[in-house]
C-alpha cells in the first residue's frame, strides 16, 4: 500500500522515527513535512539524529495564527494528496499539522490513521485538545497508547477501529537511548554531573503567553536547590524577552537541543519539570521523577504510578513538588506497552482491506 505520513513538529519527528523503519519494510511511504517547526534546532537536527528519511515534500508553512497556519497546511496537503493518491494517511499526536492532515484526507475520502489516539486533557482551552478530538472523529484507525485512551473514545461513541498498541515514543527511546549515551557529550559541554541538576522544558501557550504563569515558573525554577537547565523553545524565548522576565542566576537557558542530547540530559537529571506530554513519558521510561507544570495531564498513568506530580505554575507548589519527588522509589511498571508499537501498527494497517 501507499502510505502518506504527515509530520511537522519535534514530537512528531520522534514518533515517526520507529514507524518509518517498520512501515518501509512492507509498504511505500511518502513523507510530508508541513514546516510547522522549521528552524534547525527544532527540525533538521532531528531528521539527522533519528535517521528519518528526507521528506518527499516540505511544505514550508512556518508559524502563524492557528487559523492561518492550519488553513495554509490544509490547502498544501490537499494538493499533495491529489497528486499522490495514497491508500491511507498517517498523522501523529495533536498539532495543527495533525488536524490539517486528517481533515484534508477525510474530505478526499482517504482513510486516516491517528497515532496516539484517545488522549484527553478535558481542557478545551488547549488548542491541542481541539486538534486531538477532531482528528479522532475523522480517523479510520485509532491507535491508542493505553486502555484509558480507548475508554475516552468509547465515551465519545468511537468503538470501531480502535487498537491499544502502546506508546510509539517508547519504541523511539529504546531505539536511540544507547546512541544518546555514547554520542552525546552535553553533560560535559554544560559542565554538569549526573543527578546534580534539574531539567526543565516550557513551551505550551497556556504557560508562555501569560506573563504571570511564565514568571511563576521561572521564579520556582530559580529557587531550586540545584541548577536548572532550560532549553528554550522559540516561543518561550520570545515571550521572556517580550515580558522582560529575568530567568535569574539558577536557570541556565540554552538553545533547543537535539533528541540525543535531550535523552542524555533527561536520563541524568535529578528531576524533570515540564509542560510537555512527550517529556513526561520520556522521564518515566528513563526512571526519572517528573513534575508537570500544568493543572492536568493526558498521561495520568504516570501520576497514578507515583512518578509524576501535576503542580501548576505557582512557585511554592513547584518547589514542594520537586522535594516530594526527590529520590522516588515507587514501583515502575510498563505502562504503555513493551516497545513494539510500530510493528503492531504496521500489522494492523497491513491486514486491513481498504
Amino acid at each position: 500500500m501507499r502510505m502518506l505520513s504527515i509530520v511537522g513538529a519535534r514530537p512528531q519527528f520522534i514518533k515517526a522515527s520507529p514507524l518509518c523503519l517498520a512501515l518501509r519494510l512492507r509498504h511505500r511511504e511518502i513523507l510530508v513535512h508541513t514546516g510547522q517547526h522549521y528552524d534547525y534546532g527544532m527540525s533538521d537536527v532531528f531528521f539527522a539524529d533519528l535517521g528519518i528519511p528526507a521528506p518527499d515534500y516540505h511544505l514550508g508553512i512556518g508559524s502563524g495564527t492557528h487559523g492561518a497556519q492550519t488553513g495554509a497546511m490544509l490547502q498544501a496537503i490537499e494538493a499533495v494528496l491529489g497528486k499522490e493518491r495514497p491508500d491511507a494517511v498517517i498523522v501523529y499526536g495533536d498539532t495543527n499539522s495533525t488536524l490539517a492532515g486528517a481533515l484534508a484526507a477525510a474530505k478526499l475520502h482517504i482513510p486516516v490513521a491517528h497515532i496516539e489516539a484517545g488522549l484527553r486533557s478535558f481542557n478545551r482551552a488547549m488548542p491541542e485538545e481541539i486538534n486531538r478530538v477532531l482528528t479522532d472523529h475523522l480517523s479510520t484507525w485509532l491507535f491508542a497508547p493505553a486502555a484509558i485512551a480507548r475508554d475516552h473514545l468509547a465515551k465519545e461513541g468511537i468503538r470501531s477501529g480502535v487498537h491499544i498498541v502502546g506508546d510509539i515514543m517508547y519504541d523511539a527511546l529504546l531505539l536511540h537511548r544507547g546512541r544518546a549515551e555514547k554520542r552525546s557529550h552535553v553533560l560535559e559541554h554544560l559542565g554538569l554531573k549526573s543527578k546534580g541538576y534539574y531539567l526543565a522544558t516550557v513551551h505550551r501557550a497556556e504557560n508562555t503567553d501569560q506573563k504571570e504563569r511564565l514568571a511563576g515558573i521561572l521564579e520556582g525554577l530559580n529557587a531550586m536547590d540545584r541548577p536548572v537547565i532550560l532549553p528554550l523553545h522559540p516561543r518561550t524565548k520570545k515571550k521572556i524577552e517580550e515580558f522582560g522576565i529575568d530567568p535569574a542566576s539558577n536557570v541556565q537557558c540554552v538553545e533547543p537541543l537535539s533528541y540525543l542530547d535531550m535523552v542524555k540530559l533527561q536520563g541524568h537529571a535529578a528531576c524533570v519539570l515540564t509542560d510537555s506530554g512527550g517529556v513526561q513519558k520520556e522521564a518515566y521510561y528513563l526512571g526519572v521523577p517528573c513534575v508537570t507544570l500544568r493543572t492536568e495531564t493526558e498521561w495520568v498513568e504516570t501520576v497514578t504510578a507515583g512518578w509524576n506530580i501535576v503542580c501548576g505554575t505557582n512557585p511554592a507548589a513547584i518547589g514542594q513538588a520537586v522535594r516530594k519527588m526527590e529520590g522516588c522509589s515507587a514501583p515502575h511498571p510498563h505502562l504503555y506497552g513493551s516497545g513494539d508499537t510500530a510493528k503492531q501498527i504496521v500489522d494492523v494497517l497491513t491486514r486491513t482491506e481498504l
